[in-house]
């Protein structure tokens, strides 16, 4: 009995310790560290250099599912914001048999070097900080060591720093100190970076809490984090202070005068024993039409066991709900950190309110009918696209959502220019002007690009030839918006008798006919010249104080006549110039002539002769380059050009170049260049249209590997912008294609696209897209009016953005990651374009 039981005791002890061991981090298959319900990522995501700190790199810690903390690394400064120095990741190494890595951090302005090492430590990690040699005496005080903590997650929520108790704020809480502006370092190198309204002083928040034991959210155990340092203080604090994208840093500065391991810090994120990530059930937040395919993709933790079937439950007039069909759990595979199964309920077809269950989980409703999909591009056109028109006025009942932006004009940007937002002028301005210099008459037209307020020229050329396409290809006369060009006017849900569609296009092309015009060729863009102005949130006419800059003049004085101040606030004109911008415009400016023509002859003609003279110019110029065009092109803008300039001419040279262009451009980039190409058949003869039919089945093989590729069956982006541009531009390829070769194209195919954008897609179920219609869309997301938490109507994020090995995320209560919740001018008008097409498809007779 006795040897019984002390064979029992050692049985138990060894499966205690096996649990104990299993819940211990390690390092695996994609470097990075793990345990059930936790990863602790090591510079598997670089600090980028280009956007700087964009809140995504460094070490990161991913708890329950969910990435709360990031950016782990020596930093420069209390609260770095995005254009502060980032510092460039020399190497990184894995150590398995230390169970360990490291990377060497170099801030190359300043010729300093740090060697960060992340151990794991039993139920966290180690972090130690290395120097060859001591602090920069330019960096005294001011290096230190930052990992923060995304404040949306922590709001309401406690936390103890030795003992003491508090609470973190949803609002911005704690104190500042002001500093010269001779002791902040080095930010962007640009003209102007902040505007301290003659005080000659920067903002530095003080911290929040000092101490050596900081454990945040002990009453949340899914966000429980302790820190603790015996060697060096631990400051928390709160970023919002200087920007609303700021998150809660936790700091220690490094030690001067030293070298060797100069700080260690002990992290211990909770992880709840045998966490399992809830079940995320994809479905359309729109609905269904009775007859398409209905598939919901479930997304499941590795560590759950799937369930055999799923239950579709139809709630009735008295809210009564009743199981109607119940069927089949699929297994699709691994993709990335999950496993995916589908469920299959095409054969639920009768119109009501339905629910999906699957396991203990119920999802909420959706609707099936045949009028779903009627409003889903309402919102996109009558809220999101007339708020973002510029140089306008613009009012919603009693809403005024900005005054007329940039009376001012625009200067001509110096050369030798960088800007921080990845433009730049080039060695000379490539126009008449000197630098600095008014461009008259450039202030008129164009749209807002996307959550900032210039205008980039390639979105804008983007835009105005969707816009084309939905008007020559549907014809669409809805009308919600008064326009007034005259007096700069525009105001939402009030009709003028003008289909909208029409004033659209030419609110965009009197602003990309101007620039042909005065500039001479495409602008790069028309952007700030201020950082303190391009990150301004809220009306966009409160940018600058649309005075012209008078060099004469004090900061901040006003003329006596008042036309003109001392505040150097102005727009910049970057005008280098890219003749394959050229041909883009070029493209475009040839179907605007036609859809202007009979609204507005004059800019018909006007964009009509700088369509051709653009394209003579930029082939020009390309073929003196030398780099060869097809390489630098694989896109094609010169095939589309042609083809347009042939629809809006009917001159055979313009026919004749554009085939001979398109075939080696189908050869070199087939998935891009096919639309273009199946534009072209109602245009060209039937031996077209038959020479096209081989790339046509070579793109039916693209969407079969698709459907190998992931669970959803669509492109699927993994850089640092999400890929909703990529799914809308498969489904409106598809729709086409599929109208000209439905013996090879199915058009079911489309269907996939709508779902993912409205649910079907992982992380989360939100509808990526806030149209009318959608049960649950996405509650923030990233536009001028972010700092509200809130979003403009018809918006569409980027989607569901990859984090680097295997995570995917879209958060829906942090606005502040462009990456994965900005709206585009030109992604918005693109997905207004394939809703278009998608409600035609859904209203044929064959669907």
């Amino acid at each position: 009995m006795k040897k019984l039981l002390f064979v029992s005791l050692t049985a138990l002890l060894l499966t205690v310790f096996h649990n104990a061991k299993g819940q211990e981090l390690k390092i695996n298959d994609l470097e990075y560290f793990e345990k059930q319900g936790l990863n602790v990522l090591a510079y598997s995501n670089l600090f980028t250099g280009g956007f700087n700190d964009e809140k995504n790199a460094g070490i990161e810690l991913i708890q329950h599912g969910v990435r709360t903390s990031q950016g782990g690394a020596v930093r420069l400064s209390n609260t770095p914001e995005q254009w502060d120095l980032v510092p460039e990741v020399l190497n990184r190494k894995v150590d398995r048999g230390s169970q360990s890595i490291e990377a060497v951090l170099r801030y190359e302005d300043y010729d300093f070097d740090s060697r960060v090492v992340v151990s794991a430590r039993g139920k966290g990690v180690e972090i130690s900080v290395y120097l060859d040699k001591p602090v920069p005496g330019k960096l005294e005080g001011k290096a230190g060591f930052n990992l923060e903590f995304l404040p949306s997650k922590y709001w309401g929520k406690t936390y103890l720093m030795d003992g003491r108790l508090h609470r973190f704020s949803r609002y911005v809480t704690g104190n500042n100190t002001t500093k010269p502006n001779s002791e902040k370092l080095k930010q962007f190198k640009g003209y102007v970076t902040s505007d301290d309204r003659g005080t000659g002083r920067f903002i530095e928040p003080l911290p929040l809490e000092t101490g050596h034991k900081l454990l945040l959210a002990p009453d949340d155990p899914e966000r429980t984090v302790k820190i603790t340092s015996k060697d060096t203080d631990l400051m928390l604090f709160d970023g919002r202070v200087l920007a609303q994208n700021g998150w809660y840093v936790v700091r220690s500065v490094l030690p001067a005068g030293k070298t060797g391991k100069v700080l260690t810090w002990t992290i211990e994120p909770n992880a709840i024993k045998d966490w399992i990530r809830e079940p995320n059930i994809g479905f359309s937040q729109v609905g269904y039409v009775p007859s398409q395919p209905k598939v919901s993709v479930i997304e499941l933790d590795k560590n759950d066991r799937p369930q055999t079937k799923a239950s579709i439950f139809k709630i009735d007039e008295n809210g009564k709900a009743t199981r109607v069909f119940s069927g089949d759990v699929e297994s699709w595979g691994d993709y990335y950190k999950y496993h995916y199964v589908k469920f299959d309920f095409s054969s639920v077809t009768a119109p009501g309110i339905y629910y999906i269950q699957y396991g203990d989980i119920k999802t909420n409703n959706f609707i099936i009918d045949h009028n779903v999909y009627d409003e889903i591009t309402d919102a996109t056109s009558d809220h999101w696209i007339p708020i973002h028109m510029n140089h306008m006025f613009v009012r919603e009942a009693y809403r005024v959502w900005h005054g007329e932006p940039f009376k001012e004009g625009y200067r001509q940007a110096p050369p030798d220019t960088d800007h921080f937002d990845l433009h730049g002028q080039g060695p000379t301005t490539d126009t008449k002007y000197k630098a600095l210099e008014l461009i008259p008459g450039l202030n008129i037209g164009g749209f807002f690009d996307a959550g900032d307020f210039d205008i980039e020229t390639g979105s804008n050329i983007s835009v105005v030839q969707n816009f084309v396409r939905i008007w020559e290809s549907f014809k669409p006369q809805r009308d919600q918006t008064f326009v007034d060009q005259e007096q700069r006017y525009v105001e939402l849900h009030r009709q003028d008798g003008v289909p909208d569609i029409l004033q659209f296009i030419e609110h965009g092309a009197e602003q990309l006919v101007a620039q042909a015009e005065i500039i001479g060729h495409m602008a790069q863009t028309l952007s700030n010249s201020v950082l303190y102005n391009y990150h301004h949130l809220g009306d966009a006419a409160s940018i600058t104080d649309g005075l012209p800059y008078n060099p004469e003049l004090g900061p901040y004085e006003v003329a006596a006549d008042g036309r003109s101040s001392g505040i150097k606030d102005d727009m910049w004109a970057f005008t280098s110039r890219d003749p394959s911008r050229d041909l883009w415009a070029a493209t475009m400016f040839a179907s605007v002539s036609r859809a202007l023509k009979g609204y507005n002859d004059n800019l018909s003609e006007r964009a009509l002769f700088q369509s051709k003279r653009l394209l003579k110019e930029a082939t020009e110029l390309l073929a003196d380059q030398p780099e060869p065009p097809s390489d630098r092109r694989s896109g094609g803008a010169d095939v589309s050009t042609n083809l347009q300039l042939y629809i809006s001419t009917g001159e055979q040279q313009y026919a004749d170049k554009y085939q001979e262009l398109l075939w080696p451009a189908l050869d070199r980039n087939l998935s891009f260049v096919i639309f273009t190409a199946l534009q072209g058949i109602p245009h060209m003869d039937a031996a077209f249209k038959e020479k096209l039919r081989p790339y046509v089945v070579k793109y039916k093989d693209y969407i079969a590997e698709l459907e190998e590729d992931n669970p959803y069956g669509v492109p699927i982006g993994l850089g640092n912008w999400a890929g909703s541009g990529m799914v809308v531009n498969f489904g409106t390829t598809v729709i086409r294609a599929s109208k000209h070769f439905p013996e090879i194209i199915d058009a079911d195919h489309a269907f996939k696209a709508a779902n993912w954008l409205y649910g079907c897609h992982p992380y989360h179920n939100y509808s990526l897209v806030a149209t009318a219609g959608a049960a649950r869309p996405k509650a923030v997301f990233y536009g001028n009016n972010r700092a509200d938490f809130s979003f403009i109507p018809g918006n569409v994020a980027p989607g569901v953005l990859f984090r680097k090995p295997d995570h995917f995320e879209n958060y829906d209560d942090w606005p502040f990651l462009w990456g994965e919740n900005e709206g585009t001018i030109a992604g918005n008008t693109g997905y207004l374009f394939f809703g278009s097409a998608f409600k035609e498809l859904v209203d044929s007779p064959a669907k």
